[in-house]
């Protein structure tokens, strides 16, 4: 196993990597910003380097800086986490080139995933479903009319690159396509250095249903299971479960069978995720792949009883997966929530310093967060603060505790998600099971708007 990692991410996932690291006996590197130089992370780590200024393109993504740090410190591999640079092709080839090993997928990989349009064809070719649109880029408007024509209203305007709801837009008519084409490839080009667009069907009603899957060198595949991520504002998770309370066990298993084909079919290896639209008759179509640890894998090792930054580091060490898929157990249910510095009616960030910090406890609760009383949270980074994850022998279970935690979640200083939270947690269209990727806009914010 590796001796030293260098971890190239901050917050909380640099620690939970951190966690798994001390408990195999791996000394761990940290980079931070000089806006982090007092975090958790930092202090918790073996060695820490400061990186750059706090902005991330002086900072977390200077490629040069991170890998002389690596090279430097003595690391013999690094882990991306989520974010940053996880998923940049150009960092997992100038890690290799250094002789370094990168803690996921193949550079080739990275990139051909990136791309949606060219994921579109791959996951085509594998026999995986996937939603009716266009395999070429679009380059200006009128071709996007073209399109638009062909597949028919309403349709889902995507960036090619990049991920998080960024460049992607609902559009019902020739018009509002006009609208948006523009804006949504600039945006896209400003967050991504890549402005491709392409086209989809809408779905309506989806679910946002993904399979975690751990792929080793050997080619063995094996998929832990699904996870439900249909509650998102602005196109990004807030809500996940595991298992999915919406599908049958038979498109449960046609799903975990279409990841696994997809998974071969690409020679995938490391942690990755196949990413779903599932429509109202449980019909399911590939979306994205995620080539890297997700922010809600917690959910997915409460059930499983596996530890999935582990599982990274044995497979990026060469190691054969040791489990096999008719032996991943599926126990109880689980509920992760993703604490947002942020404005719960209008969702903008909050940034400042929090004077009071309190986290839940009790059975079933587990919480993932990097911050403390005394922790400045900064306008340079992603408003998330920490996670809070519960488990229990049955989904009505983990949903009572889920709210008591939250109930019992002390922030001060900053305004934070969690009202929102615990009003959707407590919702009876949550408790019921069904939630789909309009719930915000359906349940929050249109109840808001009308009280």
């Amino acid at each position: 196993m590796f001796s030293k990692i260098l971890i190239a991410n901050r917050g909380e996932i640099a620690l939970r990597v951190i966690r798994t690291c001390k408990n195999l006996g791996i000394q761990t590197v940290a980079i931070y910003s000089e806006a982090d130089a007092d975090s958790l992370f930092v202090r918790q780590a073996d060695e820490a380097y400061c990186v750059g200024k706090p902005p991330v393109n002086q900072s977390y993504l200077n490629i040069d800086e991170i890998i002389r740090i690596a090279k430097e410190s003595g690391a013999e591999a690094v882990h991306p986490g989520y974010g940053l640079l996880s998923e940049n092709a150009g960092f997992a080839r100038r890690c290799v080139e250094a002789g370094l090993v990168f803690i996921g997928p193949s550079s080739d990989i990275i990139a051909s995933m990136g791309s949606k349009i060219e994921a579109r064809k791959m996951m085509k070719e594998a026999g995986v479903p996937v939603v009716e649109g266009i395999d070429t880029a679009l380059d200006n408007e009128e071709q996007a009319k073209e399109a638009g024509k062909k597949i028919g209203y309403p349709l889902m305007l995507k960036a090619s690159a990049g991920g998080g709801g960024i460049g992607m837009q609902l559009v019902n008519s020739e018009e509002e396509l006009v609208k948006a084409f523009e804006g949504n490839k600039k945006r896209a080009e400003s967050f991504f250095g890549d402005g491709t667009m392409f086209l989809e069907k809408y779905i309506a009603e989806p679910h946002h249903i993904e399979v975690q899957i751990l792929a080793d060198t050997h080619g063995n595949v094996i998929p832990l299971w699904e996870r439900e991520c249909s509650i998102q504002r602005r196109n990004q998770k807030v809500v996940e479960e595991a298992p999915s309370p919406f599908i049958s066990e038979e498109t449960r298993q046609k799903m975990l069978d279409a990841a696994v084909q997809a998974a071969k079919h690409i020679g995938y290896s490391n942690a990755g995720t196949i990413e779903f639209l599932v429509d109202r008759e449980q019909n399911f179509y590939f979306l994205e792949m995620n080539t890297r640890l997700q922010v809600e894998h917690p959910v997915t090792e409460e059930i499983t009883g596996l530890d999935l930054v582990e599982q990274q580091l044995k497979v990026a060490y060469g190691e054969r997966l040791s489990i096999k898929r008719e032996n991943v157990e599926r126990k109880g249910h689980a509920i992760e929530v993703r604490i947002y510095a942020e404005d719960p009616k209008t969702f903008f960030p909050s940034p400042g310093k929090i004077t009071e910090f309190q986290l839940p406890q009790g059975e079933g609760v587990r919480n993932e967060c990097a911050i403390e009383a005394g922790s400045q949270v900064t306008p340079f980074y992603d408003p998330m603060i920490g996670k809070l994850i519960t488990w229990g022998e049955t989904r009505s279970e983990a949903c009572a505790r889920m709210k008591e935690a939250l109930e019992n979640y002390k922030v001060e200083g900053i305004k934070t998600n969690i009202p929102m939270l615990i009003e959707t947690v407590s919702h009876e269209q949550f408790l019921s099971g069904y939630t789909t990727t309009d719930f915000v806009n359906k349940y929050y914010l249109a109840e808001k708007a009308t009280n």
